[in-house]
């Protein structure tokens, strides 16, 4: 080894483990702004807090601050919708009752219940709103998943007591979030609206 290197290494040491354990813990070890970790296993792109909605009786849109602030009349009628397409034929791209994708689910029902003019892909849906602590969930927030292992590629909706609503190959179904698949697949939720 070359002699200038020699008092050099040490800091070339320490550097190549930094970047390597920073790689390693991606977002996980990111702290936000409120403090709380991230609870995110994939680096996200930049978060948007900001969404398009539709006026009520009009084809014209608003720009609407995320999360949204609804009624919790607006937050029941998205339960009950839920209850009402369980069963639901999986439908590859489907964003309407005849058959559902896991983000056309999501698409729809907001877009019926809320007015807002959401993505259909699950990648941007996971850019959307706050990220919330798993262990801070609320009803509607959004839970993302990587079934693939490699991005996050599934989403579902919040039901309270550790269950979540989505469109499965199966059709439209209810799961526990800690059921052994669904829990090592994890890897986010967001909070796109809130009780006014």
């Amino acid at each position: 080894m070359p002699a200038w290197i020699t008092p050099y290494r040490n800091i070339l040491l320490l550097c190549t483990i930094a970047a390597i354990l920073f790689s390693i813990t991606g977002c996980q070890s990111t702290l936000t702004s409120s403090g709380y970790k991230q609870d995110c296993k994939y680096s996200l792109k930049k978060r948007k807090s900001y969404i398009s909605c539709s006026q009520e009786g009009s084809w014209a849109t608003v720009t609407c601050p995320l999360p949204l602030k609804v009624p919790q009349r607006s937050l029941d009628r998205l339960f009950s919708s839920i209850d009402d397409y369980l069963g639901t034929a999986y439908r590859a791209g489907g964003a309407t009752p005849e058959g559902f994708d896991c983000s056309g689910f999501v698409y729809y029902l907001y877009r019926k219940n809320f007015r807002m003019l959401l993505p259909h892909t699950t990648e941007e849906l996971a850019t959307l709103g706050t990220v919330v602590p798993r262990k801070q969930l609320q009803r509607g927030d959004l839970v993302f998943f990587s079934i693939g292992g490699s991005r996050i590629d599934h989403v579902g909706i919040f039901i309270g007591n550790n269950s979540f609503a989505h469109a499965a190959n199966s059709g439209v179904v209810v799961n526990r979030l800690y059921e052994r698949y669904y829990d090592t697949r994890y890897a986010c939720a967001a909070r796109l609206v809130t009780p006014d």
